[in-house]
Parts: C-alpha cells; sequence; structure tokens
C-alpha cells in the first residue's frame, strides 16, 4: 500500500533518535507499515541503514539484531550443544507468513507490534531473551523480553526508542525444548502457542504461554512438576485470555490448559523426547 502521507525517507542515525518528532516511523521491512493506512505518519527512519549483522554467536549466546529477517532466522541451526536453537524454525513457521514475507519481515518488528499471536516474542520470552534498548536520550536499556509486551500493540518502548537487538542466553539454548502451537484456521494467526524448557544445567522447567494471552506468562519450577502442581500453578497464575476474531477465550483456555500438561509430560522424561 502507498503510503501517501509520507513526505520523507532518511537514513537512521544514532542522532536520529534524538531528532524524533511527531510523524516518524522506524522502517526495517516494512511488512506491516505498509499493509495499512498510516495517515498520521509523515517520515520513515531506515533502520536497514545500520547494516547489523543479523546473528551474531558469542559465549553469552546468540545475538539477533532487531533487522534481522525471519529467513534469514529460519535457516539458524546452530551448534548440537544448543538444541533449543530449534525453537527458531518452529517460531518462524507458526507466522504462516510466504517467503515473501519471511524475507522482509523482522524480527525486531514481530516483537515491536506487540501482538499477542506474535511468534518472536514467543521466542524470546521462552528463552529468557534480554532486549537491547536505544532510549531517545541516548541512554541503553537492557529488559528481558518476557515484560516487553504489555498488551495488544502495548510494549515498553517509548516515542522515540528503538529495540536494538534480542540476546538468547546460552544456557537456556543448551535447554531441551517442547513446542506446541495451534491457529483457528489453517492460515490463521496463532490462538495459542506454548513453549517448555527444561534446562540442561539445573534441571529446572519453565513454561512459557503466549498467543492465547494478552502478555507472555511464564512458571518456573526447581525441576518438572507433577501434573496436579501444575495446573494449581496455571490456575494461580489468572492468565488474562485473549479474545478476538482468532479464537473464543475459553477455547483458548482449554488448548492452554491441555498444551501445558502435553509439555509436561514430553520433558518429564529423561533424554530425548
Amino acid at each position: 500500500m502507498d503510503l501517501n502521507g509520507v513526505d520523507a525517507i532518511v537514513a537512521a542515525q544514532r542522532s536520529s533518535l534524538a531528532d524524533w518528532r511527531d510523524g516518524d516511523a522506524w522502517l526495517a521491512g516494512g511488512t506491516w507499515l505498509f499493509s495499512e493506512p498510516q495517515p498520521d505518519i509523515r517520515r520513515l527512519v531506515d533502520l536497514t541503514c545500520f547494516c547489523w549483522p543479523a546473528l551474531l554467536e558469542h559465549d553469552a549466546g546468540l545475538e539477533i539484531a532487531a533487522t534481522c529477517t525471519l529467513g534469514q532466522l529460519s535457516r539458524y541451526q546452530g551448534s548440537a550443544d544448543w538444541p533449543a536453537a530449534a525453537l527458531a524454525r518452529q517460531c518462524c513457521d507458526a507466522l504462516l507468513g510466504s517467503f515473501k514475507v519471511w524475507n522482509a519481515a523482522t524480527v525486531g518488528g514481530n516483537i515491536c507490534l506487540s501482538l499477542p499471536a506474535g511468534p518472536m516474542t514467543s521466542l524470546a520470552a521462552a528463552l529468557d531473551g534480554v532486549c537491547t534498548i536505544w532510549t531517545r536520550t541516548g541512554e541503553i536499556r537492557e529488559v528481558a523480553a518476557c515484560d516487553f509486551v504489555l498488551g495488544p500493540g502495548q510494549n515498553v518502548l517509548g516515542p522515540g526508542d528503538l529495540l536494538r537487538s534480542v540476546l538468547l542466553p546460552a544456557a537456556a539454548l543448551r535447554s531441551r525444548t517442547a513446542f506446541r502451537q495451534l491457529s483457528l484456521s489453517p492460515v490463521g494467526r496463532s490462538a495459542v502457542l506454548v513453549i517448555g524448557r527444561r534446562c540442561a544445567d539445573s534441571d529446572a522447567f519453565v513454561v512459557t504461554v503466549t498467543g492465547s494471552v494478552r502478555r507472555p506468562v511464564q512458571l518456573r519450577f526447581d525441576s518438572p512438576p507433577a501434573a496436579k502442581d501444575l495446573r494449581r500453578a496455571l490456575e494461580a497464575a489468572a492468565l488474562d485470555y485473549h479474545d478476538d476474531v482468532h479464537g473464543d477465550p475459553v477455547w483458548r483456555r482449554h488448548l492452554t490448559r491441555l498444551y501445558v500438561d502435553e509439555i509436561r509430560s514430553e520433558l518429564s522424561t529423561a533424554g530425548e523426547p
């Protein structure tokens, strides 16, 4: 879609944050930006000019640039020491987009859109990702990915703030994982997406619920819990189930309970599922 109100496209620089003005919008892949009218936008600030490396492996873990495309992430395999890296492809598949979308849509854009069904939010939250934010005032903030999204279309970014990257810690990447996802229609948004993780270093059990709820919810245990203990913790969390055309809250609640229990069973076994 043509954005007829835009009168300028400029290359992003660190100074762009301080120069932020009403009517500005960050431009990365643009798959959402150009999908519907944006009458309030007057200037686009092109993030691709930063030329950030899409993926960087180092001792701390895997750093994913905000401008990394889903196509680039989907091809990442990681080492045998990081079995949880397989979640990258699974979460990309959950977007259910064409190869054209995958080669343009970005990890940062999906997270910043902050939809309950955003699979990059699911990936980052499930693996204890840490979001690095460049603020308009020149500061650098770090926010847990699980806390980044506040609700549908809402997140911790202020006007002019920029998501620079997401770090997936090496400890989380060494975990065994289990993945469950379902949509109301074959090519629809995720109605529920649940990821479980059994930590290799401590045997801790972590389950992250997205898709069915308005913001990510994570439950943590020192070891895989009994079914009744997990159900009790899930009820105590008082999840705020999302309600839209992609799924009724009662149905989402049922699927969430079902998938959480399936994941608990799968990760309670020793070795490979």
